[in-house]
């Protein structure tokens, strides 16, 4: 037997989906296709900010103060950047300090106001039907993973906290390409991580019962040389190290110092950001921060309120803190959520100044990976009902991602089933990508 499979190490048990991770890519020759993108790779990983219940372009990156109140509520008064001719949210004083490192795409659209219909169609660029397509998260996962170069310690492929819940990330691709949810909340001490972790465990009992174990194992004392028990004793010590060792560290946030800790928020999103960070460093290739909140059909300027500065110190943070590493230029920032808020406020009871699902139009960020920032692509009508200029469709942003990290987008899709699908399918306009920005 060749000597590299007599042992199971830590990177391999996480790769054969040991401890609830991702398993290793299909061995498939499609998957070398699928690489073979015409642009040479700019962008290394991907940090989605999935702003789960659909966030207002109104009130966020594409305020409309000229529509009135029964459009932009109290919101009336956005700030400029440090780009001319760019403004957003009054409630965003942070990031429009960083308006140069991204670009604001005012005029996504899909047409959609299903939670689950949108979110697949956001996330997968494809039309609801028979075949369930994986996300993106999940494709970029399996051919920038373990196969492909990656060498972490943990999967390719991971969600903070909580898995979005809309549909089946991994599709065809099956259980193996599922993302790694981390679970637990990054402002705790200690961050509790699900396989790593042990809510309610301290490290000193955790300890005392591997010594217990050990003492009850009198069969595998009494045949200290048997290649089984070996094999069962290394998989025992990489699950230790897993816990206690390198791993562990990496989602161990009190490293960072106070004042970092403190700029970013302490709340579940903004630790979640520095972590984010901290596994773009350890090279990990797309990261999703499920950011719950958003979906307001009642109290909507209340929320944002207390929504949109924790979400300003954290993005901005993270750009800062990816630009000065000199990590944004091969790390994109995706923002965005399923579709947008209704433009137009609904003001009478029960819903007391709420808005309601909307996908006609809609905006997203991206930054870094290649995207150039400071720039604004497509636009909306005056009060934020239509897109006016450059209708983006989600397979559009899409493949512009895929292109940017090395895969081509017209390549075929590896898949358990041997189907001849593409990666994404064609764009609805002659537009296509943003190429305008990349």
């Amino acid at each position: 037997m060749d000597e590299s499979r007599k042992t199971i190490t830590r990177r391999n048990a996480l790769k054969q989906g040991l401890l609830g991770a991702t398993g290793l890519a299909l061995a498939n020759p499609l998957l070398q296709r699928a690489l073979s993108a015409p642009l040479k790779p700019k962008a290394k990983s991907v940090i989605q900010i999935w702003m789960w219940g659909g966030p207002c372009h109104l009130d966020t990156f594409d305020p409309k103060p000229e529509a009135g109140y029964n459009y932009c509520g109290p919101l009336k008064k956005p700030i400029g950047t440090n780009v001319d001719g760019i403004q957003i949210s009054e409630l965003l004083p942070l990031l429009a300090k960083q308006a140069d490192k991204y670009a604001i795409l005012r005029s996504m659209t899909h047409g959609i106001n299903g939670h689950e219909t949108a979110s697949y169609r956001v996330q997968t660029g494809r039309d609801p039907g028979r075949l369930v397509y994986p996300s993106i998260g999940a494709v970029v996962g399996m051919l920038k993973g373990y196969e492909h170069g990656y060498k972490g310690l943990v999967p390719p492929y991971i969600v903070m906290t909580q898995p979005q819940g809309r549909f089946s990330e991994a599709g065809f691709l099956g259980p193996r390409y599922k993302p790694f949810a981390t679970g637990g909340d990054p402002n705790r001490r200690p961050f509790i991580v699900e396989g790593i972790v042990a809510q309610g465990i301290s490290d000193e009992r955790q300890h005392q019962r591997r010594e217990l174990l050990h003492t009850l194992d009198a069969l595998g004392q009494a045949m200290p040389g048997n290649p089984h028990f070996q094999k069962l004793n290394l998989c025992e010590d990489n699950a230790y190290d897993m816990m206690f060792g390198d791993a562990r560290k990496l989602f161990d946030l009190s490293e960072e110092k106070d004042e970092v800790r403190q700029r970013y928020g302490r709340n579940t999103f903004g630790q979640s950001c520095l972590m984010a960070r901290r596994l773009v460093e350890h090279g990990v290739p797309y990261i999703t921060i499920n950011y719950k909140g958003w979906d307001t059909h009642k109290q909507h300027f209340e929320i944002m309120r207390r929504k949109l500065p924790e979400m300003d110190a954290a993005m901005a943070s993270l750009l800062q803190d990816l630009s000065s590493r000199g990590l944004l230029e091969s790390t994109i920032i995706w923002w965005g959520g399923e579709f947008g808020r209704g433009p137009k406020v609904q003001w009478d009871p029960p819903w007391n100044g709420g808005r309601s699902h909307y996908g006609n139009c809609f905006c997203s960020l991206v930054a870094g990976g290649g995207f150039k920032g400071g720039q604004i692509v497509g636009a909306s009508n005056e009060n934020g009902t239509e897109v006016a200029e450059r209708p983006v469709y989600p397979e559009d942003l899409l493949a512009s991602m895929y292109q940017l990290l090395g895969i081509d987008p017209e390549g075929v899709m590896p898949n358990p089933r041997a189907l001849q699908v593409k990666v994404m399918p064609a764009t609805k306009t002659s537009a296509g990508r943003l190429t305008e920005i990349m």
